[in-house]
C-alpha cells in the first residue's frame, strides 16, 4: 500500500467529494435493493393483470385523496432537487427538478378537473375531456424531463455558477415553468373543443386515441429508461429507473388490459402512480439523512484530529523550546570558543579539552531532555488507555470512511472475529492509526480500475497472546527500494505528503507495546499488520 496519489475517481473536479446524491455512485447494496423493488412491483403487476378488466365500485374520493398525496410528494421532491441544484449547479438537475414540478402541479390540476372528485363535472374543464388531457400533460412533461436529464447529465458544461447565480437561475426556471403550465392549463380547460376526445361522455371509457396515447407514453418511458440504463452511475440515476419501471404498468394496464375507469386495473394503475411518485422522495430523504450523519461524523473527526494535532504540536514545541534553548546556546558558545582558539596564531590548545568536555556533557543533557519530553507524552497516553476491542475500532473506522469508499467504488470485506480478547489502548490513538492505514489504502487504489479495487480488514488471534489486525488493499504496491524506508520520518512517496503518518503510527503502537509492519507488498497490493498484546 503506497502513500502516493490523492483525489477521487470522479470525472469532474467538483465531484471528487460529492455531497449530493446526483453525484454519488450507486453501491452494490443499493442496486440489490432497487432490483428487489422492481421484482416486487413486477410480481404485483402480473398478479393483478388477469383481474384488471373487472369493474369495481366507483369511489369518488379515491382520486382526490391519492393524487393529493402524490402531488405533495412530487412537489417536495422538486424542492429537494432544486436544493441539490443550488449546491451543485448542473442544468440536467434543473431540468429534472422542473419535471417533478410539472408532475406535482398537473396531478393537482387533474384532480380539480376529474369528474366526481370535488364536483360531479369537476371544478375546472369540460367535465370529461380535460382531466384526461391533464393526465397526458402530467406524464409527458415528467417523462420528457427525465429523458432530457438522462441525455444531458454527462455533458461537459464549462461553467461553475456561484451560489447566488444558481438560485437566480432556479427562480427564473420556476417562474417560466408556471407560466408554461398556465398556458397549457388554459388550452385543456378553455379550448377543449379544439382537442380530440380521450374519454367519451360516459367519462369511464377511453377512446382509441387515448389507448394510443398511453402506448406513446409507455414508449417515452421506455426511451428514458434505456437512456438512463446506458448512462446510469449515480444513486439518482438508479432510482429514477425504478420510478420509470413503476410508471410503465400505469400505461400498459390502461392501454392493453383495461381501458375503463374504476376497474381493478385502473385502481391498480393509480396505486402504481403513487408508489412511483413517492419512490425518489423516500430515497432523497434517506440518503440525505445518511449523508448528514456521515458529514457530521467526518466533521467531528476532523475537529478532533485538528485539536489533538494543535495541542500536541504546541505542547511539544513549547516544552522543547523551553528546555533545549539553554543547553543548545551553551553548545554554540563553547563551539565558538573552541573555533576561536583553533584559529589563533599559534592555536591555543590549553582549554580545548575542557571546552569539548562541556560540549559533550551538554549534548547528553539535550538528549535527556528529549527523552523526558517523550516519556511525558507516553505517560499521557497510558493515562488515557482502557480495555477495548480491536474489531470495534475497525468497524468504526469503516463507518467513518464509508463515503470515501463509496465515491471511490471500493469493495470492502471484513473478517473480524467476535471473540477476540480485549487490548489496553487509547481508543483515539488506535482509531487514528487504523484510519491512517485505511486512507493510505484508498489512495493506493486510485490508479487501478474501479472493478479491481478491494479493501479487506481482518482481525484474529496471533501467537504469544497478541491480537492481529490487518489492512489489505489491491493497489499498485510499494516499490522494492522503498519498503525499508516507509516508516522513516519525513520519507514519503506522496507529492504533497510530509512523511510522518506511518512513522507516527509505528511510534503510537510501540508506546502501546505493539508493532506495525508491512506484511506483504507486490503489484497486486499491500498488507499492513498491527499487533497488540491481549489484555494489556
Amino acid at each position: 500500500m503506497s502513500e502516493n496519489g490523492a483525489g477521487g475517481i470522479a470525472r469532474e473536479s467538483d465531484s471528487e467529494f460529492p455531497i449530493v446524491i446526483a453525484a454519488m455512485p450507486a453501491t452494490t447494496a443499493q442496486r440489490k435493493t432497487a432490483l428487489g423493488v422492481v421484482i416486487f412491483l413486477s410480481v404485483v403487476a402480473v398478479v393483478i393483470a388477469p383481474f384488471a378488466h373487472i369493474q369495481a365500485a366507483r369511489v369518488d374520493s379515491f382520486v382526490p385523496v391519492l393524487q393529493s398525496v402524490l402531488c405533495v410528494a412530487d412537489l417536495i421532491t422538486a424542492s429537494l432537487l432544486f436544493t441539490q441544484y443550488a449546491i451543485q449547479p448542473h442544468p440536467s438537475l434543473l431540468v429534472l427538478s422542473c419535471g417533478y414540478l410539472f408532475s406535482g402541479s398537473f396531478a393537482f390540476l387533474q384532480t380539480l378537473a376529474f369528474p366526481g372528485a370535488y364536483a360531479p363535472a369537476g371544478l375546472i374543464g369540460d367535465g370529461h375531456n380535460s382531466a384526461a388531457w391533464f393526465f397526458v400533460l402530467w406524464h409527458s412533461t415528467y417523462l420528457a424531463a427525465v429523458l432530457a436529464y438522462a441525455l444531458s447529465k454527462d455533458a461537459d458544461w464549462k461553467f461553475a455558477p456561484t451560489r447566488g447565480s444558481a438560485k437566480t437561475k432556479a427562480a427564473f426556471t420556476i417562474i417560466l415553468s408556471f407560466v408554461l403550465m398556465a398556458g397549457l392549463t388554459w388550452c385543456v380547460t378553455q379550448a377543449t373543443e379544439y382537442l380530440p376526445e380521450l374519454y367519451r361522455e360516459s367519462v369511464t371509457l377511453q377512446t382509441r386515441l387515448a389507448i394510443q396515447v398511453n402506448l406513446m407514453l409507455c414508449a417515452l418511458a421506455g426511451t428514458a429508461l434505456a437512456a438512463l440504463l446506458f448512462r446510469q452511475r449515480t444513486i439518482l440515476d438508479l432510482w429514477l429507473m425504478v420510478t420509470l419501471l413503476a410508471w410503465i404498468p400505469n400505461f400498459l394496464l390502461a392501454a392493453v388490459v383495461s381501458a375503463v375507469r374504476f376497474s381493478i386495473g385502473w385502481y391498480a394503475a393509480r396505486c402504481f402512480s403513487l408508489v412511483a411518485s413517492c419512490m425518489l422522495l423516500g430515497v432523497l430523504l434517506t440518503e440525505m439523512t445518511f449523508l448528514y450523519s456521515r458529514l457530521a461524523n467526518a466533521l467531528t473527526l476532523q475537529r478532533r484530529e485538528r485539536g489533538n494535532r494543535l495541542m500536541s504540536v504546541e505542547a511539544a514545541t513549547a516544552a522543547m523550546a523551553h528546555e533545549l534553548r539553554t543547553p543548545l546556546a551553551a553548545i554554540a558558545l563553547n563551539a565558538s570558543a573552541a573555533l576561536s582558539q583553533l584559529r589563533a596564531e599559534p592555536p591555543v590548545l590549553a582549554d580545548l579539552e575542557n571546552i569539548l568536555d562541556d560540549i559533550e556533557t551538554t549534548s547528553h543533557r539535550v538528549g535527556a531532555v528529549i527523552s523526558a519530553i517523550r516519556a511525558l507524552s507516553t505517560k499521557t497516553l497510558v493515562d488515557q488507555r482502557k480495555m477495548m476491542r480491536v474489531e470495534d475500532v475497525a468497524r468504526q473506522v469503516l463507518r467513518l470512511v464509508q463515503h470515501d469508499l463509496q465515491i471511490n467504488e471500493i469493495s470492502v470485506a471484513t473478517d473480524l472475529e467476535d471473540d477476540l480478547p480485549p487490548v489496553l489502548a487509547d481508543p483515539t490513538q488506535l482509531q487514528q492509526v487504523v484510519l491512517n492505514l485505511v486512507k493510505n489504502a484508498i489512495e493506493a487504489m486510485n490508479q487501478i480500475a474501479p472493478e479491481e479495487r478491494f479493501l479487506r480488514l481482518a482481525a484474529r488471534r496471533a501467537a504469544n497472546s497478541t491480537v492481529l489486525l490487518s489492512v489489505q488493499d489491491s493497489g499498485t504496491g510499494i516499490f522494492l527500494e522503498d519498503r525499508d524506508r516507509i516508516f522513516d520520518p519525513f520519507f514519503t512517496t506522496k507529492p504533497a505528503g510530509m512523511g510522518l503518518g506511518l512513522a507516527i503510527c509505528r511510534t503510537v503502537l510501540e508506546n502501546h507495546s505493539g508493532k506495525l509492519r508491512l506484511a506483504n507488498s507486490d503489484s497486486r497490493g499491500s498488507t499492513f499488520e498491527i499487533t497488540l498484546p491481549a489484555g494489556g
